[in-house]
């Protein structure tokens, strides 16, 4: 979550800055933007997803990361620090202490009503000039959904919606199976005032 910008700097004013600071800020253009701390609900559900794919990698050439990884997106120069981020094969960073990270396979945001928006427009933008970015997930917070964004050929992205909370989603890329109802355990998702996520009475 981000708000508004707060001054201008430079990067390397910027990452001697993000060092020094006990808050995360994203960085583009010259401009630094806070970024707020998330709902329970979006807490849950970045560490359900970063635990489930945790456990399908841990024993894999692949590397599951939280939110405290930064990634810079070298074609458009953002700085950014998603949800949850995987990378498959050997980690590119940006320099020796490998702090910024260069080459996500997978890309996770979870969705709440300030950042939504940009997660879904100039975020994603950011997101597919990166070559190796295979998949990228939307995780909604107020229902059982996951939309599934995944490369083709070329610059063509194909969306997929899991919904419900008996619903997969399948990473090709890496080969991992997302079951939203672990994705969702313990979001207080009050299904029955939704209308969805169980199946109707007989």
């Amino acid at each position: 979550m981000t708000v508004q910008p707060q001054r201008f700097m430079t990067e390397a004013e910027y990452l001697a800055f993000e060092q020094a600071s006990t808050h995360k800020h994203e960085y583009y253009q010259g401009e630094i933007y806070a970024m707020t701390g998330g709902t329970e609900a979006h807490n849950l559900l970045a560490g359900n997803t970063h635990a489930a794919l945790h456990a399908q990698l841990r024993r894999r050439e692949c590397r599951v990361y939280n939110s405290d990884q930064r990634l810079k997106i070298m074609a458009t120069g953002l700085y950014t620090y998603p949800d949850v981020t995987v990378v498959c094969g050997q980690p590119q960073f940006l320099e020796a202490s490998r702090l910024n990270l260069i080459n996500p396979t997978v890309i996770v945001e979870v969705l709440s009503p300030s950042t939504e928006r940009y997660d879904r427009g100039m975020k994603f933008r950011h997101y597919r000039t990166i070559p190796a970015l295979h998949d990228y997930l939307l995780i909604a917070q107020e229902e059982p959904r996951i939309e599934h964004y995944m490369r083709q050929d070329g610059d063509l992205w194909l969306l997929r919606e899991a919904i419900g909370l008996t619903a997969q989603l399948e990473l090709g890329s890496i080969n991992c199976l997302l079951v939203l109802a672990d994705v969702y355990e313990k979001v207080d998702l009050k299904l029955d005032d939704l209308g969805i996520g169980h199946e109707p009475a007989e």
